[in-house]
């Protein structure tokens, strides 16, 4: 009788298993899916996700898109800029597609909307005497009418659209010279265009305190690797569409022009200065710390308008981006709204900034400000609940979630930053990358990993069936993971790559924030075609950064390219004697490169004199062809340590080993 229970229970489970497999069989007939080259569909799964948005939130509610188009003056029929090759670097013609109609099943229908608002473009008049130019770049550019000309706040991330910008306001409302330049924090989208709107420094041009410092660390120090990662964050190497890009939270997407940069002439130094340019009054907050190292606000009392910079958006901003960059403090960044609100909030009539569109009303203001401190305030307290009982970054990242009432507010929805990787910045702010585990003390690199794993596993192709059953329970996540160790184990995996890009594609079309589809999508691209080879990615402003930069930045840039590994025998002592500067003795020991400032040494192998314009030169003395820089001593001693600094490809790979 046993017997025979046992052999019936295992008909039955045969049964069932059988049943289970012809389910998952006809879900992948149902779905279509191939596990190939192509771009697929969104799954039933997928389609149920998004359609879910509609519920949780109020899409009847329409004051963002009201505020997105107020004010209106003048906008090209088709906006569509092109560099001075006839390169098109900057479309919102390519995004009519998203224009009077519904999401489809491939976009996630919150993502969609954010993208129809972010579309609107041209120029907008913000109140009497205020104006900005919106969608013709990421970041938005501001013009405050003066007494004679143009007060410009923030002139974009490249020349182009800055010009083109620039043109529009004068067409529509009279030519008149730009008088002054404000520049609200140290990312490259907020004065990479300045060269589009002035041609020199002979007019005030305003920042905050430590500006220079940021602006060039995070885009020199480690710009060859954020502009790689960029690809990913902003979906550089995507088409535009309903399977591709779409908006990325702050705006359509980033142009393709050309950089530029002047220094600054007029530093902010502490909250509650003013100044006085062409008759316009502005008062300054400082806010370190914030979305920026170095950023401030503005008020212009006579206009009761506050420039809120990039500390409110439309949108949940990043304590960490995708891009790579320091963490930021969301404590700071919640208090500095909050005096702001303590400064201005009773007077504020209307706010705006450098990204998305203003609110109006002095009641809708200071909600719209405390709605946006409460929401980094509490992804930075609840994290640290988290992490003081014991969670760690992964653990917390799953479960943060923010209170309904936050939540179901447009402009805290997560189109930009996200609570998840938030939520692992404020970690890895107080606590670093170790989550106390020893086992995860000293890890091996993901490569050797994914070949142990696949060695325990036993055979990949078995764990790819696997995959292949829970890809079609909708199990995109964990498809993702666990086929990412199968490429890195072996690369040449097709099946592996494939069935990962399928399921990285399920979570972009799932995904809210414009930067995680990016991101999806643009692995499931490169899973698909393999890693670019060529590639708009540019170092192009890094011309004019490197002659800005201060001399020990210089010295600083030149140990970050020194391969020490490669130059441990290379030993050397220079003196340089800056003029304008200061002297500096450089000392490079077993490949290491140190400096001191004010010091010198009276053996070093040589002495080089030149002008702090010409130090940006020492990274390619080859280049000096002005002859501006001299040398006693070991003549050969620049050329030899520019021999042993290695060449930083804009290219490396991401998705794959």
């Amino acid at each position: 009788m046993i017997k025979k229970r046992a052999n019936l229970l295992t008909r039955i489970t045969a049964l069932t298993l059988s049943a289970a497999l012809i389910s998952v069989a006809l879900t992948a007939c149902a779905t279509g899916l191939n596990f190939n080259t192509a771009q697929k569909e969104a799954t039933n799964y997928t389609k149920e996700i998004n359609n879910a948005v509609y519920a949780l939130l109020d899409f009847d509610d329409e004051q963002e898109r009201e505020f997105a188009e107020r004010g209106l003056l003048a906008a090209p029929e088709a906006l569509e800029l092109l560099d001075e090759n006839g390169d098109v670097i900057w479309s919102q013609k390519a995004f009519a597609f998203v224009e009077n109609t519904d999401a489809p099943d491939t976009a996630n229908p919150s993502l969609w909307r954010n993208a129809q608002l972010n579309h609107l473009y041209g120029l907008f008049e913000v109140t009497e005497g205020i104006y900005q130019v919106r969608g013709y770049d990421l970041s938005n550019i501001t013009f405050i009418k003066g007494d004679t000309g143009w007060i410009v706040f923030d002139p974009l991330t490249n020349v182009e659209p800055a010009r083109a910008a620039l043109n529009l306001i004068n067409e529509t409302l009279g030519e008149r010279p730009v008088t002054g330049v404000v520049i609200s924090h140290s990312h490259a989208d907020h004065f990479g265009g300045i060269r589009g709107v002035v041609a020199d420094d002979n007019i005030p041009i305003i920042a905050p305190e430590g500006f220079e410092e940021h602006a060039v660390s995070e885009n020199i120090y480690a710009g060859n690797a954020m502009l790689r990662r960029s690809d990913y964050m902003y979906g550089r190497n995507l088409e535009v569409g309903e399977r591709d890009r779409l908006s990325v939270g702050l705006g359509i997407g980033v142009p393709r022009g050309t950089s530029s940069y002047i220094s600054p002439n007029d530093i902010i130094k502490e909250t509650g200065e003013v100044r006085v340019i062409d008759g316009v009054t502005m008062e300054f907050q400082l806010t370190p710390g914030t979305e920026a190292p170095a950023e401030m606000n503005t008020w212009f009392p006579a206009h009761k308008a506050l420039w809120a910079a990039e500390n409110c958006t439309g949108t949940l901003h990043n304590l960490y981006t995708l891009r790579g960059a320091q963490v930021r403090d969301g404590n700071a960044w919640a208090y500095y709204i909050m005096e702001a609100v303590t400064l201005y909030g009773k007077d504020a009539e209307v706010i705006f900034q450098s990204h998305n569109w203003p609110h109006w009303g002095n009641g809708i203001i200071n909600e719209y400000l405390t709605n946006t401190a409460a929401m980094y305030k509490f992804i930075n307290d609840q994290t640290l609940l988290y992490i003081n009982q014991g969670y760690t970054a992964n653990e917390i990242s799953n479960m943060i979630k923010l209170p309904e009432a936050l939540d179901r507010v447009w402009y805290t929805r997560q189109y930009y930053g996200t609570l998840s990787h938030n939520a692992r910045a404020v970690y890895q702010r107080y606590m670093g990358w170790y989550d106390a585990n020893p086992a995860h003390l000293n890890p091996l690199s993901p490569t050797d990993s994914a070949k142990k794993m696949v060695e325990y596993m036993g055979d990949a192709k078995k764990v790819l069936r696997k995959a292949k059953e829970d890809f079609y329970k909708g199990e995109y996540r964990w498809v993702a993971e666990i086929t990412m160790i199968l490429v890195f184990a072996d690369p040449k995996n097709k099946d592996a790559r494939y069935l990962c890009a399928d399921a990285l594609e399920q979570l972009g079309y799932q995904a809210e924030s414009g930067v995680w589809r990016a991101a999806y999508l643009t692995g499931a691209k490169e899973l698909r075609e393999g890693t670019p080879t060529n590639t708009k990615t540019s170092m192009g402003r890094l011309g004019e950064m490197l002659r800005a930069m201060e001399s020990y930045m210089v010295f600083d840039y030149m140990g970050i390219h020194l391969d020490s590994n490669a130059a441990q025998d290379l030993n050397m002592k220079i003196n340089f004697n800056v003029t304008g500067d200061a002297d500096y003795l450089v000392t490079v020991k077993s490949g290491v490169l140190l400096y001191q400032k004010n010091a010198s040494a009276a053996d070093a192998d040589a002495t080089v004199t030149l002008p702090k314009q010409a130090v940006a030169l020492l990274l390619s003395p080859e280049s000096d062809e002005n002859g501006l820089i001299e040398i006693e001593g070991d003549t050969a001693v620049l050329q030899t340590l520019a021999e042993h600094m290695a060449e930083f490809e804009p290219i490396f790979n991401i998705i794959e080993p």
